[in-house]
């Protein structure tokens, strides 16, 4: 059945007919909603609610845009809304029991922040991207680069993602924002340069190594073993002078070496001992992280994000354990 038949079939009320134009768009649409929002969980929401939407208006749908431009209009439009209905996650105090941190160099902004699994990513089809777009996905779904999209004002994350990552023209953003080409330039201007700032090019000394790489994979395994043994110098050893350490929605960073040793001196006492099990979000390297009970057990307290320039980590980012789902990793581990 063609396109054009699935629309008619839906619009005169066939919800089946609807599901099978819709569905092919909201893996793309829930990564376009989690760039948005910055939280995976929020992403799964405002993809409900464009869908339903999108349902409720069919009739006034006229097809002088394509479905997918539709519906991407509907999605900019429903993160919108969650965004300016300011109800976003709050910061956590610090709640890992019998570990005292240091003070931290810097409280984090960003508490809501949720980590993308890579798996996912694999599902999102292989759209088309208009010219004007700048950002491959890898780096457009980067840590840095969601976290950078979250301090802008609402309307120019909407402007940049929809121009610079998705390559929409100026005309076509400026309908689905219900604005002008001018005001849609003139914010694009704004929030590049922003982004810019918070996320410089990348040099050829400071860029990732290849995923899955022989480079890529030595460092994770290092990062693992130093990890998992409570080795802090050899953990140290693996990081940039200017290397930072975040865990959302706890507030609390640590930034430099030194500060980053101190922290990690006191998460991995000898008393606890750490099982890593791989996984990547992202596009990063990722752990999720377990802790050795007294029962032998292994529990999931968390999942461990690596960013890595050249052949160090440059940065870790550490979210909670009810992430692990998410990435198909138990809460649990049998004793081992």
């Amino acid at each position: 059945m063609t396109a054009t038949e699935l629309l008619a079939r839906a619009q005169a009320g066939d919800g089946d007919a609807f599901r099978e134009l819709a569905e092919p768009y909201r893996r793309e649409l829930h990564l376009h909603c989690y760039r948005m929002l910055g939280s995976f969980q929020d992403a799964e929401d405002a993809v409900q609610d464009t869908l339903v939407a999108a349902w409720r208006g069919l009739d006034r749908f006229e097809g002088r845009s394509s479905v997918r431009t539709w519906l991407y209009r509907i999605a900019t439009n429903q993160c919108l809304n969650t965004l300016r209905a300011a109800s976003r996650r709050p910061a956590k105090e610090w709640d890992v029991p019998g570990i005292e941190p240091p003070d931290p160099t810097s409280l984090g902004e960003i508490a809501w922040l949720e980590p993308y699994p890579d798996a996912l990513l694999d599902g999102v089809p292989a759209a088309p991207l208009g010219p004007e777009a700048r950002y491959e996905q890898k780096e457009s779904i980067s840590l840095a680069f969601v976290t950078a999209l979250q301090v802008l004002p609402a309307r120019q994350r909407a402007v940049l993602i929809l121009r610079e990552v998705l390559g929409y023209p100026a005309v076509e953003v400026a309908d689905m924002l219900d604005s002008s080409v001018e005001s849609v330039t003139s914010a694009l201007k704004r929030a590049r340069a922003a982004v810019q700032r918070r996320v410089p090019p990348t040099t050829q000394a400071d860029a990732p190594p290849m995923a899955a790489s022989p480079v890529e994979e030595a460092l994770v395994a290092r990062f693992a073993r130093a990890y998992e043994t409570g080795d802090i110098d050899a953990l140290v050893a693996l990081l940039t002078d200017d290397v930072r350490v975040s865990m959302p929605p706890m507030p609390l960073e640590y930034e430099g070496r030194d500060a980053v040793a101190g922290f990690y001196g006191a998460l991995l006492s000898a008393d606890r001992k750490y099982h890593l099990v791989p996984t990547r979000a992202n596009g990063q390297p990722a752990f999720g992280t377990y802790l050795r009970t007294a029962d032998g057990a292994r529990r999931g307290i968390g999942l461990v994000v690596l960013t890595l320039a050249g052949d160090r980590v440059s940065e870790v980012t550490r979210f909670e354990s009810s992430v692990l789902p998410w990435f198909g990793l138990p809460r649990c581990l049998p004793g081992g």
